[in-house]
């Protein structure tokens, strides 16, 4: 097995990047919409979550406020990573985070999460944040970060039918 390499992204590895964000999280939209009130869902998602999840991931990945890598291992696009300084609360923030499900579960998000503290303490950040869903589908991820040493905060999102 080759070294994992993690790159700048370029803009021509942006469509792998938002194929490969399809692929990981098509297990999670299911799970999470079971679990979500429909109207909430289907504001989020009115033409489907791939469909949303495909723009949202292209425009982050062209954001000037993200710096975007790549995680290269076996000859092949395993991951990637979007991170935001947020240099008014020296907090940096993994704002996105994937790894196709062909390479998962092989320490691939914790280097990524390693390679994301690396980043923000040279550039003399102090806390270091993530979001995640807190449905059954997310419960992957949540495990990803607790083990890396995050805390979850307890923040209470509310939403009503109009």
């Amino acid at each position: 097995m080759n070294a994992l390499r993690i790159l700048p992204l370029e803009e021509s590895g942006v469509d792998a990047v938002v194929a490969l964000a399809v692929r990981a999280w098509a297990p999670v939209f299911p799970r999470m919409r079971a679990e979500m009130p429909p109207h909430v869902y289907d504001a989020f998602y009115p033409h489907g979550w791939e469909a949303r999840q495909r723009a949202d991931i292209a425009a982050i990945c062209r954001d000037e406020a993200t710096t975007m890598f790549i995680a290269l291992q076996d000859g092949g696009l395993a991951g990637f990573l979007g991170l935001r300084a947020h240099a008014e609360d020296s907090m940096g923030e993994v704002h996105v985070i994937a790894v196709d499900p062909v390479f998962q579960r092989r320490g691939i998000a914790a280097a990524l999460i390693d390679f994301a503290m690396a980043w923000m303490r040279e550039r003399g950040l102090k806390i270091a944040m993530v979001e995640t869903g807190g449905d059954s589908g997310h419960a992957p991820s949540r495990a990803t970060y607790e083990h890396a040493g995050f805390a979850q905060l307890p923040i209470a999102r509310y939403f009503r039918k109009l």
